[in-house]
């Protein structure tokens, strides 16, 4: 697949910003929602009524915290360190973003590129299968997810993807391992019961495309997993992708229930969705950020999922400039707002909140970047610090 269907800019991992979020949970008397919940019948774009959901743009409505990753900026990436760290410090959701392995098992990782977030290039065993591969446009020569099976993927352990600026992350190096979407849901389904709140999930589908053509499929692997888990049958799931087939491919299997929603991620580029231009299509995620565009997604996902500075750019010299139209835009549209990713070190701040070098935390400045854009009326938000962003909330 070439560069000119994807580039490089598409991975969230380009638009890291800032983190924020301090302890305090969302309290849920009921841990289970009822089974008159989990009817398939017909519901509004919003799906309220679960703990600690508000109505689309209700300004009492406190926004949710997504842990992006786990706690990623205190532990590796998509290891259970990280969610049980997001838990505790009061995510609303934790997100898996789901690969798939040689044998078709979906798996924690970021993308299917292991090479910066686990320790495969220190085995010796696996020095065969190094290679390069472009996926969605981004080219890597390392080693790649569906090249392992889940047996071998299992001998590696995970390590921190940025350690310049979280070593104490990265003294965590080689303790983890990788797991499986279905590991991670009776983990979640755990923390839910040993803490005596729901918590949402809110998995990523990666490389859907790419994934197809290599002959593993996701979204059918995906459905069968949510079907049997009683967790994920009863309990939120927010399913996201920066494609669009496969979501409106979901919203036909699955429908509109009570504890599910789908999140359009989108960028504010004049760059398609991979899966639009392998078939050929013009649609650009420009187009989709516009009112129409904006009404188009609300016919089959429930929230638009922009990276933060599409809601307050930056000007030339790195500060906030005023916030754009499109929390508004997307509220008219009836779309949640739920934008992606805050990070706590200055590196990812606006300049307006830094205070020192660029890989030093800066957890105030965090704070108050988040409050500026919480202001927005946004939904709830991407974080990797989620302790930091429920101090953000107040």
């Amino acid at each position: 697949m070439s560069k000119l269907y994807l580039p490089p800019r598409l991975s969230r991992r380009g638009f890291i910003q800032t983190a924020a979020v301090a302890t305090a949970a969302v309290a849920g008397s009921s841990l289970l929602l009822p089974a008159s919940a989990l009817a398939a019948a017909p519901v509004a774009g919003d799906q309220s009524g679960l703990p600690g959901v508000a109505p689309v743009g209700a300004g009492t409505g406190r926004p949710l915290v997504f842990g992006h990753r786990g706690a990623s900026a205190l532990r590796p990436e998509h290891t259970l360190a990280a969610y049980a760290k997001a838990i505790a410090d009061g995510a609303d959701y934790v997100e898996p973003d789901l690969v798939s392995t040689k044998d078709g098992v979906l798996v924690a990782r970021h993308e299917a590129f292991l090479s910066e977030t686990t320790d495969v290039g220190t085995r010796s065993e696996f020095a065969s299968r190094k290679t390069r591969k472009t996926i969605d446009g981004e080219t890597h020569e390392g080693w790649f997810v569906d090249d392992f099976t889940l047996a071998e993927l299992k001998t590696l352990r995970a390590v921190e993807r940025i350690p310049q600026y979280r070593p104490g992350s990265a003294q965590y190096n080689g303790m983890f391992q990788v797991v499986t979407f279905e590991e991670m849901i009776d983990f979640v389904a755990a923390e839910a019961a040993a803490r005596g709140r729901i918590i949402g999930i809110v998995p990523e589908l990666k490389h859907s495309t790419y994934f197809a053509s290599v002959g593993l499929p996701l979204e059918d692997r995906f459905l069968s997993i949510l079907a049997a888990h009683d967790y994920t049958r009863r309990n939120p799931v927010e399913i996201q992708s920066f494609e669009v087939a496969n979501l409106k491919y979901l919203r036909g299997k699955l429908g509109r229930r009570a504890n599910l929603r789908l999140m359009q991620l989108v960028i504010g580029e004049n760059v398609r969705p991979m899966d639009v231009a392998a078939a050929g299509g013009t649609l650009t995620f420009a187009q989709m950020c516009t009112p129409a565009g904006l009404r188009d997604i609300a016919q089959y996902a429930d929230v638009v999922a922009p990276p933060t500075r599409a809601i307050i750019p930056l000007n030339k010299d790195g500060t906030l400039a005023a916030p754009s139209s499109l929390v508004e835009d997307a509220h008219k549209a009836g779309l949640r707002v739920e934008p992606w990713t805050f990070r706590p070190e200055n590196q990812f701040l606006a300049a307006d909140f830094r205070n020192g070098a660029l890989t030093v935390r800066n957890e105030a400045g965090s704070i108050a970047e988040m409050k500026r854009y919480i202001a927005t009326g946004i939904d709830g938000f991407f974080t990797d610090d989620p302790a930091l962003g429920r101090a953000a909330l107040g």
